[in-house]
């Protein structure tokens, strides 16, 4: 089908609004997305692998038939709750079987599902609740604690407690029981909370078949995210929009003629990101792959993952790849089973993607990692480095459908190659909009001269003459110093460059002559110890290869750097630390 609002008929002659065409290799640039729900892909790609394992927990594997069997039942067991088309049900779990039941299954009956972290503070979930209308939760019984402080400042009226035992063989189920689950606190069950069990149970008394047709346009899940803004708020996203990502992915993001039916992504972003959600587990679920859920992510137990598992594709942002790059249980090993290695999520350094790509050779593997770039406003990723071509501190190029433009800031003025500006797209993937935040969505969502709506990212970037994207910085990170515009990420690249660094992060902090100025948090290297002599090292290197308004005026070195809850480095938190401090001063 044709969606109007994303595309024209472009020829060869037309490389001057899509310069990236000649860059594309034997992908194709325009695709055909299917017009139905995110349940009705999966039932698809049951069709053609019923017997293929779609997920896989603790080395428990379920095919498409008993998972489509499991979503089914999980349905009848949400409309005998009263949960019907149109209503908002939280799901509050990490990777586990119970998200990706919960999610299919709330599709299918027209329900929309509202992916939230458990590790969230309880003003947070009371606030996700209330953002969504949502009176419906889910959870782990290690997180029933929490819900019931949540439960005192929130309009709940079901309240599902579920445990990982649930989903694991009899053994481990009982061991799991005996060494962890004993700990948490007991679930009392009344009128508004219910075990799972007891929860699924209640599909017995549902005699009518609940689903519903749903199609591409309607709303299917809602993320939250910081936006243009940096306020937290709900992105309602559609049943294309997921369904387009997972298309756009499975076609660019493996060499042409792979396939991915059979194949194993190991699934360890989490179910309540963009990334997780929507590249780890529905891509694969659209194609007929399967998805090693890792509900827990540490170094040592990812590489542990790589093993075992032997997966063909892997996705993560750049801390995790940094941390395995140095874990020493790898040596040694093959990595050749892989067949994609993706970062997203988080910016990723010249020096960094270097290190990856050296580890992966090293390893056996016939790949190097390719960096995408995306928002939530867009599911996650919208541009991918391409399978046979990229160019260093490039994201890639736009996903096929997607149309990308660089934008002076504040106008619809498009930039000169190489100028840097507001990096803005539209595509099959972008939001339907924010929940509740008409102003926000007239900014965010602009309707251009074009006729078309721009999604309006709030990143700085530029684009080359072959169409290949750069990302800079988020325009609320650049700091204004003595009204110069720097930009921190290329700061970070500069000093992640020496040996003694492990990672870095720069911050603007207020300053009464300069406006702001820059200040630089180091870790170092494992085994090198802070000292002046490196502090110096790490100046006089930015000295070199920076204009002096960008040079830190300090370097603080720390054990380890804040991150938030996907990985990404917390700059916001050393923001606060440093305001905290001029207050007190």
């Amino acid at each position: 089908m044709a969606f109007e609002n994303y595309k024209y008929a472009y020829t060869k002659e037309d490389e001057k609004v899509a310069p990236w065409l000649g860059s594309y290799g034997d992908v194709p640039f325009h695709l055909e997305y299917p017009d139905y729900s995110m349940y009705q892909a999966l039932i698809e790609s049951s069709k053609k692998a019923p017997n293929f394992p779609a997920i896989c927990f603790q080395n428990k594997d379920t095919s498409y038939t008993d998972l489509v069997a499991q979503i089914e039942r999980t349905a009848r067991a949400l409309s005998a709750m009263g949960i019907r088309e149109g209503d908002v049900v939280t799901v509050c779990l990490p990777n586990v079987p119970q998200a990706i039941m919960l999610l299919y299954a709330i599709n299918a009956i027209g329900a929309i599902a509202s992916m939230i972290h458990p590790l969230s503070a309880v003003g947070e979930i009371q606030f996700y609740l209330k953002e969504a209308n949502s009176k419906t939760i889910i959870t782990l019984d290690q997180f029933y604690g929490k819900i019931c402080e949540v439960r005192e400042g929130a309009d709940l009226e079901h309240i599902i407690i579920a445990r990982v035992s649930d989903a694991l063989s009899a053994v481990k189920a009982f061991a799991y029981r005996l060494i962890k689950e004993r700990k948490f606190p007991k679930v009392v069950e009344d009128g508004t909370v219910i075990k799972w069990n007891n929860f699924m149970s209640k599909a017995d008394s549902c005699k009518k078949d609940p689903k519903v047709e749903k199609h591409g346009r309607d709303i299917a899940v809602i993320l939250f995210s910081g936006g243009t803004t940096g306020t937290s708020k709900g992105i309602q996203l559609t049943n294309l929009n997921f369904n387009a990502l997972a298309k756009q992915t499975g076609t660019m993001g493996v060499k042409p003629g792979t396939s991915l039916t059979g194949a194993t992504m190991l699934a360890a972003m989490p179910v309540f990101h963009g990334f997780g959600l929507g590249v780890c587990i529905h891509t694969m679920m659209f194609w007929g792959g399967r998805s090693y859920l890792v509900p827990q992510v540490s170094v040592k137990g990812y590489s542990n993952l790589l093993k075992t598992a032997k997966p063909n594709f892997i996705a993560g942002v750049p801390t995790l790849y940094e941390g395995i790059t140095r874990n020493q249980e790898m040596d040694g090993v093959d990595l050749s089973c892989l067949m994609g290695v993706y970062s997203g999520g988080d910016s990723l350094s010249i020096e960094l993607k270097k290190k990856i790509d050296t580890f992966l050779k090293d390893h056996n593997a016939d790949v190097r990692v390719r960096e995408g770039y995306g928002t939530t406003e867009c599911v996650t990723a919208s541009c991918l480095t391409p399978y046979h071509k990229e160019k260093e501190g490039s994201i890639g190029l736009p996903f096929p459908d997607t149309y990308y433009k660089i934008f002076k800031p504040g106008t619809t003025e498009e930039c000169p190659y190489g100028e840097e500006g507001e990096i803005c797209l539209r595509g099959p993937s972008v939001m339907f909009g924010y929940i509740g935040h008409e102003d926000e969505n007239a900014q965010t969502l602009q309707k251009h001269e074009d006729g078309y709506i721009w999604l309006h990212t709030g990143d700085v970037g530029a684009m080359d003459e072959e169409g290949f994207i750069f990302f800079r910085q988020r325009i609320k990170r650049m700091i204004i110093v003595s009204g110069y515009n720097v930009y921190p990420s290329q700061i970070e690249n500069i000093i992640d460059s020496l040996d003694e660094v492990h990672m870095s992060c720069c911050i603007g902090v207020p300053d009464s002559y300069k406006m702001h100025k820059v200040k630089a948090f180091v870790t170092l290297t494992p085994g090198i110890e802070p000292s002046d002599k490196i502090k110096e090292k790490i100046l006089e290197t930015c000295r070199k290869k920076i204009a002096k308004w960008a040079v830190p005026y300090d370097v603080e070195f720390r054990e380890e750097l804040p991150k938030t809850l996907v990985g990404k480095v917390a700059y916001r938190v050393l923001e606060e630390e440093e305001e905290a401090k001029l207050k007190n001063s």
